[in-house]
């Protein structure tokens, strides 16, 4: 447009307005036809979580330079409800690292909790959002069992969180309400209390669920299928890091079943898979589950969202091709937290190559041959609601933390820093 001249300034005035009206009809027109009232789909532009379909949140990713809020996964596909009845260790499960140490957690009455938080919602909502594997610490504290994110293997007022009996009765509700879900939990053991955690996983009325030790395939050959195990009610398996309670207490000695990548920061090393030292080679075909962890030493909710990105696909290849298998659990922290489909993506590509051969679980067809695959958007698609299991959890973070966008909660003293380096 050319310059005002003092002769043209009512016309220049008249031209003005005329562009700033043409402007705001065209926001208006594109607010219009922008979608709303939860017809959005993920990655589509979003105002609030009602705008989005099911299984999604409206949330942006500003580590990635993503301000834009779109409608993001906060829900996972049940594997099985596509593909059913194969051995369990050909799937894939999302595990939550330090499930139990959640943002907003009440500390003990008169004490500043001084620790890292790893999740945003409780125990329950993990399970209905889909995760099936828990991560939980315990300790003696108090004359009793407790879920402690702490360090030298002590629990302290200000690194506890709850007695585990709580977080147990949790996941007995939900697999008494979902019978034919499976649920694992991985046990960072420091309980000393002779039976124990017998006693403990007894009193939450989960024995009945118990998948016995002497069940186990020791040798590297395949789990008994997932039909199976809900017939024979086996759906909960429970391993420790503690070596002597498996002839003590029945429980399983994690690295007699299944191999493990490094946690915190070398996890997440880029072109790199080290094996835990207490892991057989990541390679070994003596045990025929994999675990693979993907967090780094030290939690940040912000950034959570960046690391759930394309940096987490590359790590999920570069474990599969030190394992020669996929790996049959991925653990993560703020597992909601994505530039649009995240953790929830991954696990559903990791089981579709598996399963089906396709680049995708939702392109598998039950009954077709290896490798026909259904024609399926990915990954701008929505979750697969019609048959993805009965997830009824909510898609929001806790009550501090914005559906949209939360800041940087890393509140600690800097000098616990160098002892937080063991809290994994």
């Amino acid at each position: 447009m050319l310059p005002c001249s003092a002769d043209h300034r009512g016309l220049c005035r008249a031209t003005s307005a005329g562009y700033l009206s043409l402007l705001l009809f065209s926001v208006l027109v594109t607010i219009s036809a922008a979608c709303s009232n939860g017809a959005c789909q993920v990655l589509e532009a979003c105002a609030a979580a009602t705008d989005c379909g099911p299984g999604l949140y409206c949330g942006n990713c500003p580590a990635s330079g993503k301000n834009q809020p779109v409608c993001t996964r906060g829900q996972a596909i049940a594997p099985t409800s596509i593909i059913n009845g194969l051995p369990f260790n050909k799937y894939t499960w999302l595990v939550t690292h330090n499930s139990f140490s959640i943002v907003d957690a009440p500390p003990l009455p008169g004490v500043q909790r001084l620790t890292f938080y790893n999740q945003e919602d409780t125990v329950t909502n993990q399970l209905r959002n889909g995760v099936r594997g828990l991560m939980l610490d315990v300790y003696d504290f108090e004359n009793d069992i407790w879920l402690c994110h702490s360090f030298q293997r002590q629990c302290f007022n200000f690194t506890a969180f709850q007695p585990a009996i709580n977080t147990l009765t949790e996941v007995e509700a939900f697999l008494s309400q979902n019978p034919t879900e499976i649920v694992t939990i991985i046990l960072e053991d420091y309980v000393k209390t002779p039976k124990g955690l017998t006693t403990l996983f007894t009193k939450a009325g989960l024995d009945k669920y118990w998948f016995p030790v002497s069940k186990m395939p020791r040798k590297g050959e395949d789990w008994p299928t997932v039909t199976e195990m809900v017939q024979e009610n086996h759906r909960l398996l429970v391993f420790t890091s503690d070596g002597s309670k498996e002839a003590l207490e029945g429980i399983a000695y994690q690295w007699k079943y299944m191999v493990e990548n490094e946690s915190g920061d070398p996890g997440v090393k880029p072109g790199s898979c080290p094996k835990r030292k207490e892991s057989k080679p990541l390679n070994s075909k003596s045990a025929s589950l994999f675990f693979q962890n993907y967090f780094p030493t030290y939690p940040v909710e912000a950034e959570a969202c960046k690391e759930h990105s394309t940096s987490l696909e590359e790590m999920v290849g570069t474990c599969y091709k030190a394992a020669g298998a996929m790996p049959n659990f991925l653990a993560v922290n703020f597992y909601m937290r994505s530039d649009g489909v995240g953790v929830f993506d991954a696990v559903d590509r990791m089981n579709g190559r598996t399963l089906c051969g396709c680049s995708t679980v939702s392109a598998c067809q039950a009954g077709a041959p290896f490798g026909s695959c259904k024609n399926v958007s990915v990954p701008t698609r929505s979750p697969v609601t019609n048959n993805a299991g009965s997830f009824t959890g909510s898609v929001q973070f806790a009550k501090s933390a914005s559906t949209v966008y939360s800041p940087n909660r890393l509140v600690v003293f800097m000098f616990y820093i160098p002892l937080m380096a063991f809290w994994l």
